[in-house]
Formats: C-alpha cells, sequence, structure tokens
C-alpha cells in the first residue's frame, strides 16, 4: 500500500482524480475498456467532480458498478446510492454500462444472483474507496466476512453505521435509515486491479490509525487493504490527527501549527515513526 497524505481535501480530489483517470486509460488502451467500481458518501464528492472533469477519458468504453445500496428505498429517495451516482457521474459522463443495484427489488436475494453472474464474468479494473468512521469497506460493518466468494451480499448494517448517515445528513433520525443492504464483498474489493482509497477529517482518524498500524482483523475491515499489493491511500492531516504519537508530539498535526504544509510534514513523521515502530514494511509513504 502508498499512502500519500495532503494539505486539504482538494489536493486529495485532485491528486487522486489524476491518478484514477491515468489508471483508466491505461486500462483502456491495453484491452480496449475498463471496469470501475465507486464509493458514495461524502468523502467521495470532490473526487469525483474532479475526476469527471478530467479530460480525454473515453467514458464510452467504460463499465461502472457501485458498491453498495440501501434495501428497501427506491431510487427516487435522495439518500440512495443510485441517486448519488446519477447525480455525480453517470448524469455527466454516461459509462458506456452501468450496472445498478437495485436495493427495492421485490426479492434482495433474486437481486444478489442477478449482480453476482454479471460481476463474476466482469472483473474489476479500477476501485475507488472511503473508509468508515467505524474502519468499514463499503457496507462490510466490523465484524466484517473476509471469506464470502461472491461479489456482493445482503449484510446488516450496525448502529455506527447507521449512525453515520444521520451525522451526514443524508437520514433525519436514525430510525429512517435502513437496517440492511447489498454491498461488494471484501473479496470482491480485493480483487480489484488497482485501488484508490480516500480519507479525510478527524472523524476517520480512530479508523485510520487501527487500518495502518493495528492487525489486519474483521474488526477494521480496513486493514485488510494492507494485503493488496496495489492500493493507495489519500489522507489529510487530520485523519491521522488522533493517533498517540500525534498527541504527544510537540504540535499535533491539526493544532498549533502556521501552515497546512507544516501539518502534512509533521504528520508524515509521525506515520513514518508509528510505521518503523511497528515494522509496516508493506505500507510506504509517498510524496505527492
Amino acid at each position: 500500500m502508498k499512502i500519500t497524505v495532503c494539505e486539504t481535501v482538494d489536493q486529495i480530489a485532485t491528486l487522486t482524480a489524476r491518478k484514477a483517470a491515468s489508471a483508466l486509460s491505461a486500462c483502456i488502451d491495453r484491452k480496449g475498456h475498463a471496469t470501475f467500481i465507486a464509493a458514495s458518501g461524502l468523502s467521495q464528492v470532490k473526487f469525483l467532480a474532479a475526476l469527471v472533469d478530467t479530460p480525454d477519458i473515453d467514458w464510452s468504453k467504460t463499465t461502472m458498478y457501485h458498491l453498495d445500496e440501501y434495501i428497501g428505498l427506491p431510487e427516487s429517495h435522495p439518500a440512495t446510492f443510485r441517486h448519488y451516482m446519477r447525480k455525480h457521474i453517470v448524469d455527466r459522463i454516461q459509462p458506456g454500462t452501468v450496472h445498478f443495484i437495485g436495493g427495492d427489488a421485490s426479492d434482495p436475494r433474486v437481486e444478489c444472483e442477478r449482480l453476482n453472474g454479471i460481476a463474476k464474468t466482469d472483473p474489476i479494473d479500477v476501485a475507488f474507496l472511503g473508509v468508515g468512521v467505524n474502519g468499514h469497506l463499503a457496507f462490510n460493518d466490523p465484524p466484517a466476512n473476509f471469506d464470502i466468494a461472491d461479489p456482493f451480499t445482503i449484510v446488516d448494517l450496525v448502529e455506527s453505521c447507521r449512525l453515520q448517515q444521520v451525522e451526514e445528513e443524508w437520514f433525519a433520525t436514525l430510525d429512517a435509515v435502513p437496517k440492511q443492504a447489498i454491498t461488494a464483498t471484501i473479496s470482491h474489493i480485493l480483487s480489484s486491479d488497482h485501488i484508490f482509497c480516500i480519507a479525510s477529517g478527524t472523524r476517520k482518524a480512530s479508523a485510520i490509525k487501527n487500518a495502518l498500524t493495528g492487525p489486519i482483523s474483521p474488526s477494521c475491515p480496513a486493514s485488510i487493504l494492507r494485503r493488496h499489493q496495489n492500493t493507495e491511500l489519500f489522507l489529510d492531516p487530520d485523519a491521522l490527527g488522533s493517533t498517540d504519537e500525534a498527541a504527544t508530539a510537540e504540535s499535533s498535526p491539526t493544532d498549533g501549527i502556521a501552515t497546512r504544509r507544516q501539518a502534512v510534514a509533521l504528520a508524515k513523521r509521525v506515520l513514518a515513526a508509528m510505521l518503523e515502530k511497528l515494522g509496516q514494511n508493506d505500507l510506504q509513504l509517498t510524496d505527492n
């Protein structure tokens, strides 16, 4: 895994979009087509805006999936990920093929079977991910099942995941958040040739610390990304701001520092020291 710390969310979006666009275009050049799977949520908005504004991607030669969808909500509901994907991707660049998850299908099990039949013959080239407050990937909440072989499955959403949806104002109350969803499985995510993952803000700091320095465990699903040889993780200093090491440094990455550039430099030093202490030789800090 390669880790890049950027000064701002805007810089994360610009850099990730540039690298993701390059990966998509290279795939199209190599085999005439690219398949990608996209995350939703607040963390992805600026990245997707930058990506769809990137010139010279032949989107007609791409196939798009999205990571997850609530069970029981119609597509017209503003919190559904079909609604999100249409707004931020599909209506703007018209991918050649789009496979939406029918969360309001009459039988979610049949919908999973439909998706699995398609996905098993259509490998993912590029995946766009975020990390949940509880460390989830897609809707694989902890403790996540790393062993499901099918590309998509039905999951129960834990309360911390549902509460995040309220805090981000997708829903007005916890009771309004569905309790089940269809999600891409961990094994399907890891089958992607290239993974680009974004996390920013202090709310993600605990999850990022556990993902990078804790054991690879279902208790922190994002930790499994360390086993993927072609994952790039993009962070801002705030996403590292709650580590114990940062708290004991002269200045934390987010407090008492004159510039964000200094914050990035300190965050990199703190993270490098953490990784060296823990012997995490599979993780590599990179420059922008």
